[in-house]
């Protein structure tokens, strides 16, 4: 049986700076002894994931001494910049420069962040070391099922048929029950609150795809995460109607921060999140 996690062509490792991503990234490496040399793995910053994010992306950078590119969006014709973790934004520039750009704001239906913040500047980073074909490995878990259907239906990605989307934890059989199983063992692990195994703060740390519930609950332990995605629904966009935001279907963040002052915590465990290519 082929091992998923072998690699003999040109790969890129999606790092999105979570446990699932990680593990991945370390079966990889155990699988091939180090990073083969026709592999690079890419963690792009949003500017919107929490401090310790960054410290686990480093982290493991080190620990597993692997080089890890640091990519930000830029408006730039280049389309990206290569940061590192002393030099990364962290007051959410790249999302706010994205939102200026193209003048709206990202929706449910409308996800212009996480392609042009994460998909594109990968894309463009590649094909800078001269690739025009290869296959991305995403953190793709076999309990994810739903995820895993859609992605395999498709093949590859939404941007580029050169890129072939392939799920190693997935083929692998991996749940979540593995992933934790895994950094339980391990010396160091991602400073975030896990619950069932999802990591409440991950990836961008309120992001509209994240249930109401949830992001109620975030602000109220951390009131100042609202400040920005409450500046970014007030900002004066050519095409953003009067009253636009983040989601039609709920309240402001303004709101919700408020809403968050007055409550106790509503964050609901079997709620779900949005999918997204993000991942954890």
């Amino acid at each position: 049986m082929r091992d998923p996690f072998k690699i003999d062509h040109p790969t890129c490792i999606s790092f999105s700076g979570g446990r699932t991503s990680a593990y991945m990234l370390w079966r990889v490496l155990q699988a091939n002894g180090g990073l083969p040399p026709t592999t690079v793995v890419c963690f792009a910053n949003t500017g919107k994931e929490v401090e310790p994010t960054l410290r686990f992306v480093r982290e493991c950078a080190e620990r597993w001494k692997v080089p890890i590119h640091w990519l930000e969006y830029r408006t730039t014709e280049v389309g990206f910049a290569e940061v590192d973790f002393a030099t990364a934004n962290r007051q959410g520039e790249p999302f706010e420069a994205l939102i200026r750009h193209r003048q709206y704001l990202p929706n449910p239906v409308a996800r212009a962040c996480t392609t042009s913040l994460k998909i594109r500047p990968m894309h463009k980073f590649l094909r800078g070391l001269g690739w025009t074909e290869w296959d991305q490995f995403i953190g793709i878990r076999a309990d994810e099922q739903r995820r895993v259907a859609k992605i395999r239906a498709r093949g590859h990605s939404t941007e580029s048929a050169s890129e072939i989307m392939c799920m190693p934890l997935a083929e692998a059989g991996i749940t979540v029950h593995d992933v934790i199983d895994f950094w339980q063992s391990q010396p160091f692990d991602l400073r975030l609150l896990s619950v069932n195994g999802r990591t409440l703060e991950g990836n961008c740390d309120l992001c509209f795809l994240k249930p109401q519930r949830q992001r109620l609950a975030l602000i109220k332990a951390r009131p100042e995460a609202a400040e920005w995605w409450i500046r970014m629904e007030s900002l004066n966009l050519a095409s953003k109607p009067s009253g636009a935001r983040f989601r039609a279907d709920g309240p402001t963040y303004a709101e919700l921060a408020r809403f968050a002052a007055d409550q106790g915590d509503l964050f609901d465990p079997a709620e779900e999140s949005i999918s997204c290519y993000c991942g954890d």
